[in-house]
């Protein structure tokens, strides 16, 4: 194209740069934006005089250099060597954010030379397009790391333990779910495992290449929750992120969506829930666009829908809508049988996680667990199995190495929903078990229980008092007369 002044260089390039000389420097020149042409080592033997200027350089000392000391940054040299263009990158030239073009000239498959072409001449429109550019750069990754996330389903029906007569039927219903994209409604006392339903019907369906997503309705706070279900747009809100964001809606496009505590949605709230289900399209907080997503919606609760529809707390409409296939958890206290599968099972994984082989149950042990009522349940018996083998001595839990609530606890009748059967094959719910002897007074061993049992609970539920007295079953105000009263922190 150009024949250089510096002749080394002008001998090399000669042969297919000869025709045309002048016609080529006079274009180029006559251009705004900056043009540099190097060899296929990267030296520079083109620079036009707009790049020069925007530079600052003199045009005719930049002749023969390599192409990193003219240009910061410079990738000429490097698309020389992998021959493949590189097309609209943004490059930072003495602080400027510029657009550049990066093209590999061949001759006989063989790169011998590379135009470069770099838009900065309005600097106003190059910088528009550069924040345009990141924007989209951000958006891209911003999906990129929430469908990480979203994928990251890990349970599924065969994750489900359990052999007692409730919990089959349960996943024979779950499982019949997974054929088809009705709603689901599944309720159940917290801890009982809801989620792992939930993960485990879009793990079985058609829609499990394709995200799922999970939000606590019950977790963000009410003037948050409407911009992460439904997404904004840039501007919003003071605080909005610049390239607006994507709702869990939006991004369960053609998955699954899972709504859980949805009994802890704001009353505000739930008529715009009930449209987006109704008609599977919405818009962004501060957007005019209308969005469409098919998704498939699974919602859980611990709460009692049918009371709070009575207390005006919870629409009709929106129970209705929600309420296609009801599935509910039985609480452990239920599960007699799986509660002892349950702890085999945890104990395996919890113990291998802490590198602690071979830790077994003592009969006596098993007895105290299966005796126990479990509030938290599945939650609960995670915790006591942890904190048990945090301070275990040997390979064998004993009755002792149990929380003192549940280890003095004297014996109860077990509750089992899969219907133990006596020789008579009726159902036996409750099993009458022999009570520990205790060198304490019957009062003393009852004001310990009691303690423990509260501090179990505030540690199950964070501290949050009203989830804590929920599930002791009592009000918060006898929740706090009974800390203050075994002078716990309030």
């Amino acid at each position: 194209m150009i024949i250089p002044q510096d002749t080394s260089i002008t001998q090399r390039e000669t042969p297919f740069f000869k025709e045309d000389v002048a016609l080529y420097h006079d274009m180029f020149d006559s251009f705004k934006n900056g043009i540099i042409i190097t060899d296929a080592e990267g030296i520079v033997f083109y620079i036009n005089s707009s790049y020069c200027k925007f530079l600052d350089l003199d045009r005719d000392k930049q002749m023969g250099k390599h192409c990193q000391e003219v240009v910061e940054n410079s990738r000429m040299h490097i698309v020389a060597k992998t021959g493949k263009a590189e097309v609209n990158h943004i490059q930072d030239i003495k602080g400027v954010k510029t657009v550049v073009q990066r093209i590999p000239v061949k001759r006989d498959g063989k790169v011998i030379a590379v135009f470069g072409l770099v838009m900065f001449s309005d600097v106003r429109e190059v910088g528009k397009l550069a924040r345009k550019i990141d924007s989209l750069e951000y958006k891209v990754k911003l999906y990129e790391e929430e469908l990480l996330n979203l994928r990251a389903t890990r349970y599924t029906f065969e994750s489900i333990l359990g052999e007692s007569e409730g919990m089959r039927s349960l996943k024979m219903e779950a499982l019949r779910a997974t054929a088809n994209t009705y709603p689901v409604l599944i309720t159940g006392e917290s801890g009982t495992g809801k989620e792992l339903f939930a993960q485990a019907i879009h793990q079985g369906s058609d829609r499990k290449i394709y995200p799922f997503v999970r939000i606590n309705c019950a977790a963000i706070p009410k003037d948050l929750l409407e911009s992460e279900l439904f997404g904004y747009d840039k501007g919003a809100f003071t605080g909005a992120r610049p390239g607006g964001k994507p709702g869990k809606f939006e991004l369960a496009h053609r998955g699954t969506i899972f709504l859980d505590e949805i009994g802890d949605m704001p009353l505000e709230m739930q008529p715009k829930i009930l449209r987006v289900l109704e008609e599977k399209e919405f818009e962004r907080i501060g957007g005019s666009k209308l969005i469409t997503s098919d998704f498939r919606l699974i919602a859980a609760t611990n709460r009692h829908l049918e009371d709070m529809m009575e207390e005006g707390t919870f629409r009709t409409d929106l129970f209705y809508r929600l309420n296609v296939i009801p599935l509910s958890v039985p609480p452990l206290r239920e599960r007699g049988s799986d509660i002892l599968l349950l702890a085999e099972a945890l104990l395996k994984k919890l113990s291998e996680e802490a590198d602690m082989q071979g830790i077994r149950i003592s009969q006596h042990a098993r007895n105290a667990l299966a005796s126990y009522h479990w509030p938290g349940n599945v939650r609960e018996l995670v915790n006591v199995l942890e904190r048990t083998l945090s301070r275990l001595d040997g390979d064998t839990i004993q009755r002792s190495d149990l929380p003192f609530y549940i280890h003095n606890r004297p014996h109860k009748a077990l509750r089992d929903g899969d219907a133990q059967l006596n020789t008579n094959g009726t159902k036996q719910r409750e099993m009458d078990k022999n009570r520990d002897r205790n060198v304490q007074g019957l009062r003393s061993i009852q004001m310990e229980s009691e303690k423990e049992a509260v501090i179990q609970a505030l540690d199950l539920c964070g501290n949050n008092k009203s989830k804590a007295a929920k599930m002791l079953g009592i009000h918060r105000t006898m929740l706090y007369r009974k800390m203050k009263k075994y002078h716990l922190e309030l």
